[in-house]
This record gives structure tokens, sequence and C-alpha cells, in this order.
């Protein structure tokens, strides 16, 4: 059963009580059937569990593929669950009010699915103890509150072969939401796939500052392309991006989903979410009573990210290399930021024959060489 919810309204309520069915006693006799059990496993309230969206469901993107996992969810679960999810909410105040309600009204879990929800989430977490929450692509927990995000920068490194393989002009257009290391390290491992096959590769960038909004993506777009990007990717929720493309005869990688219906000619492939088995390990652990608050960060190896398939129009070598680097990636033979790597100015990030550790992943904050432009201050 699915409850959705618009925040648009000024008021909104959920089911929260479930009414117990009274069984009839039993004759007081020695020969009376013991099926406690299983008459307590058929009246088991199911486990509630809210999502908080920041974009609508049909946004085609980030909202869209966590709205897939959590359908798996009851397709999986069936009567053990019961998921409602909010749509559309705004961080800070509005996500706060929303997720404190969700707590209110006898939810079991929460996902919060918004690096901006994370302080609201562990706010409404300190006052709610009995409640469990899980927050997306975030770093801080408690002990009622864990993070999750999939390693969607194996993904963006996989594309950067294919747009630094297929792009005439050498230049290449990446639509970013906001200068937090989640965006910054993906851009960053785009780029480092680009000049991997083509040292002469530029990557321009352009803030749109907004994870949803379908307006603003497609003028970034339009700028990049006016700029001579030949290839467009994003790090933006809507498909505007692709659409872009479309309509000016280029090329374009989508995020988040596939999107090659939004943009037949132009769609490459795309760097994509699976979150149904992220979303599986956190409720089989509460449904088994084994949830701790910790932090899973699974990726192409665990089958969280992945790659559209590619267009007819992406040749076979590349196609090849693909695979061979996807397949390494699997395997643990290669990471993404394998040194050497450089920055803007020509020094050492990471040095030949070391690796990029986990910390300072989550802590990018600075461009590789390839891209263009200076990182937003703020």
């Amino acid at each position: 059963m699915t409850l959705s919810i618009n925040k648009k309204m000024a008021a909104f309520s959920v089911v929260a009580a479930l009414g117990l069915t009274a069984c009839g006693k039993a004759p007081e006799t020695a020969e009376a059937p013991a099926a406690a059990p299983e008459a307590a496993a058929e009246t088991a309230a199911p486990l509630k569990i809210g999502f908080v969206y920041v974009g609508p469901t049909g946004d085609a993107g980030w909202t869209y593929a966590h709205d897939e996992a959590r359908k798996a969810l009851e397709a999986k679960y069936g009567d053990k669950i019961e998921t409602t999810y909010v749509e559309s909410v705004k961080e800070g105040a509005d996500s706060e009010r929303v997720i404190g309600q969700l707590a209110r009204t006898g939810n079991d879990l929460i996902f919060t699915t918004s690096f901006g929800y994370m302080n609201p989430t562990l706010k409404v977490a300190g006052m709610n103890p009995e409640v469990k929450f899980e927050h997306a692509s975030g770093y801080k927990r408690a002990d009622n509150m864990g993070t999750f995000f999939t390693r969607a920068y194996q993904g963006r490194y996989l594309t950067g072969l294919v747009a630094g393989s297929m792009t005439e002009t050498n230049v290449i257009g990446y639509v970013a939401s906001f200068p937090i290391p989640e965006v910054i390290r993906g851009i960053n491992a785009f780029t480092k796939g680009a000049l991997e096959v083509n040292p002469d590769v530029k990557v321009k960038v352009v803030w749109a500052s907004t994870w949803f909004d379908p307006a603003k993506e497609r003028e970034a777009a339009e700028t990049l392309m006016l700029q001579g990007a030949d290839i467009l990717t994003q790090h933006t929720d809507s498909a505007a991006v692709v659409q872009a493309a479309e309509a000016k005869g280029k090329f374009a990688i989508g995020y988040h989903s596939d999107m090659a219906v939004y943009g037949e000619k132009a769609h490459l492939t795309a760097t994509i979410h699976n979150w149904e088995p992220l979303y599986t390990a956190k409720v089989e652990a509460v449904l088994n009573d084994t949830w701790t608050s910790e932090d899973l960060w699974p990726g192409i190896a665990e089958g969280t990210t992945d790659l559209a398939p590619f267009a007819d129009v992406v040749p076979a070598a590349v196609r090849e290399l693909v695979d061979a680097k996807k397949a390494a990636l699997k395997a643990g033979e290669m990471r993404v930021f394998d040194g050497p790597l450089l920055n803007q100015a020509g020094e050492v990030i990471v040095a030949e024959g070391e690796t990029m550790e986990d910390g300072a992943l989550l802590g990018f904050n600075q461009y590789v060489q390839g891209v263009e432009g200076a990182l937003p201050k703020n």
C-alpha cells in the first residue's frame, strides 16, 4: 500500500493507526491448540516506511530512480510493509517539517533523499529516537540515523571515456547543480575518463544552482553549446539537458536513469542509479532487528551503479573499451582515482602507484586537470 502526499497542501495526515483484530479465546483445556505464534504473525502490523523526495516522481532522473526502488520494495515485501512518499520537498525548513510529520505519524523507517536534508534529518532523528532514519548522500550519522549512496562517480568515469572518444570539438559541457563534494567528484571522474582517451579535451562547467529546474538546466545546456560543446552531460535531475542537445543536433549523456526516450538521436548512454539493493538491505535489517547506524557506499560491483544501454552511434571500439574498464572496476583491478592525478594547477593530488581513498573522495573540493574555470567559492 502506498500513500502519496503533495507538499503544496496546507496540511496533510497519514493513516497511522491499524486496528488489531481480536482473536477468539480458545477453550481452557489441556488440548487447546498452541497457535499463538501464527496468530501473532497474521496480526503483525506492517513496517511503515516514509520517503522524502526533493523533486517530483516524474522528473525522469534522481527522484524517479528513488521511487522506482520504493515500488520494488512494495513488490518484494507485499503486506509486510506500507510506504508513504512526499515529493517536491524543498531543502531547509520545509524538509524538517515534512520529516517530522512522517516521524510523528507512525513511520518506523524514514528515507530522506537529498543532500540538503542532512541537518534537518539529524535534528528530527534526535527528537524521535524510536524511529530509524536513512539519509542519501550525506555524511552525518546518529545512533538512529544511517547514510547511504552509490559510487556514481564510477559510472561518470566510464561515460567520460565515451565523451572523450566521440567529441569532435574537444569541448564537453557539464551542467552541474551545487559545488559539493558529490558533484565535484563526478565532474572530476568524468574529466579523468575523457582525458584518458583524448588529452586535448576540455570540460566546461555551468552551475545551475538547482537540483531540479528544467528551465535553468536547459539554459545552462544552451550556454555550453554556444561555447562549443558538442557533447553535454549533467548533475541535475530533469531530462532538459538531453532535450536541449536533441534540439541542437548535439550528443548528450544522461544521469540518474536511462534518458534515451527524451533524446533518441542525442542520448549516448547514462550513469544510472539502482537504489533497490540499498533499500532492500536497510529494510531487511529493520525487519530482522539487525539495523545499525552505518554508511553504505556500494557501486558497480554491487549493482547499484551502472550504465544505460549504448546508442547505436557509439562505435564498437568505444563500447569494448568501456566494457573492459567496467569489468576492471567491478573486479577491483583498478579504481577511478588511481594516480597520477593532477589538479588544475598541475600539482599532484594522487601520485603514480597510489589511489585516492574514500575519506579524500568524500571531501573532494578541487577540480582536476582538464576542467576549465574556477569552482564557486560558496
